[in-house]
């Protein structure tokens, strides 16, 4: 059983930066970012492999956003850059077996963080 708690989402205008934090309780293989609007498709962020550290992005946000994992505290952050409106949306830790953006391959998810990108 893995348990997710994500933090840091909150309001920020456009360019701005926010960083979320994932804490994490269990083993896990990877860990991936996801956001969703509401009444649209949940998207994969970003990915991270413990065991290997590969690290994938969507495209959407490659050159802005960096994950990166501490695993001493067991946590995975995604720093958000250059913010857009268009990146609005609740965004979701999860624990999967294996670094891909597809959400489906995840097991165990996280509440969700808000992340609202306005001027």
């Amino acid at each position: 059983q893995v348990q997710l708690v994500e933090s840091g989402g909150g309001f920020v205008q456009p360019g701005g930066s926010l960083r979320l934090s994932c804490a994490i309780s269990g083993d896990y293989y990877a860990i991936g970012w996801f956001r969703q609007a509401p009444g649209k498709e949940r998207e994969g962020v970003s990915t991270i492999s413990r065991s290997t550290g590969n690290i994938f992005y969507a495209d959407s946000v490659k050159g802005r956003f960096t994950i990166s994992n501490d695993n001493d505290k067991n946590t995975v952050y995604l720093q958000m850059n250059s913010l857009e409106p268009e990146d609005q949306d609740v965004y979701y830790c999860a624990a999967g077996g294996g670094a891909t953006l597809m959400s489906q391959w995840y097991d165990y998810w996280g509440q969700g963080t808000q992340v609202t990108v306005s001027s």
